[in-house]
């Protein structure tokens, strides 16, 4: 996980954790942090996609729209219209089948 702009975070860990982590990195020739993101890489990626709490917004609201889905641009389109005065061309997605 390589990314030009990583977030400081500062964590608290059991002195074993510690111990455990400076000889792996030693063993391993790579930074405790680098250790710990990939770690946390693989916990994430471990949670099945049903339990993603970013998923409990699905179905928070009603719209009583039946095609919010397929729409949703078109929607957000003239919403943002009505606010701002102005209207912006969307383009036409092409139906396939």
């Amino acid at each position: 996980m390589r990314s030009l702009k990583k977030k400081p975070l500062q964590i608290y860990i059991e002195p074993g954790q510690e111990l455990l982590l400076e000889n792996l990195a030693k063993e391993k020739r790579i930074s405790k942090a680098e250790i710990v993101r990939l770690s946390l890489n693989r916990y994430l990626s471990s949670i099945p996609l049903d339990e993603d709490p970013a998923l409990g917004i699905i179905g928070l609201g009603r719209s009583g729209k039946g095609d919010i889905s397929e729409k949703h641009d078109s929607y957000l389109d003239q919403y943002t219209s009505k606010r701002s005065g102005k209207h912006h061309k969307l383009p036409h997605k092409r139906k396939i089948g």
